[in-house]
């Protein structure tokens, strides 16, 4: 089971809550966390389960860092705005450092973020293949 973290900056939690109904299928895989509310406006939208921690700027960005850090996720989805800036930069760049220590994948747009998807999809249809071949 895929473990993945979604974080969205507050200009982008539309677009997230978009994409996790798109993926909800392939998300009721994983095992899901997020930051605060994103986490909550995911569950709400979509019924799925998510794990909600602090908010990004109140330490929920560096929740998820430590996650990471820890090995307990396999891949971060952030919808990152670009174009404003984010009082709590430093815990985001935090972020971005530990993902590329830690060599765990980090889609930071919705581009990425499909490619992720479709990742996963592959994997865990390949996953039921070969668990239908073997029973």
């Amino acid at each position: 089971m895929f473990r993945i973290a979604l974080v969205a900056h507050d200009e982008k939690k539309a677009e997230m809550i978009e994409f996790a109904k798109k993926h909800q299928t392939v998300l009721s895989q994983c095992e899901l966390t997020a930051t605060g509310t994103t986490g909550k406006l995911v569950q709400q939208h979509t019924g799925l389960p998510v794990t909600a921690l602090m908010s990004g700027p109140l330490g929920g960005d560096q929740q998820i860092g430590s996650l990471v850090a820890t090995q307990a996720l396999d891949m971060i989805i952030f919808m990152r705005d670009p174009l404003n800036a984010q009082a709590h930069e430093p815990d985001i760049a935090a972020l971005l450092r530990v993902c590329d220590v830690h060599n765990v994948p980090l889609a930071t747009n919705r581009q990425s973020a499909e490619i992720l998807m479709a990742f996963v999809k592959l994997h865990i249809e390949g996953s039921e293949k070969n668990a239908n071949r073997t029973s």
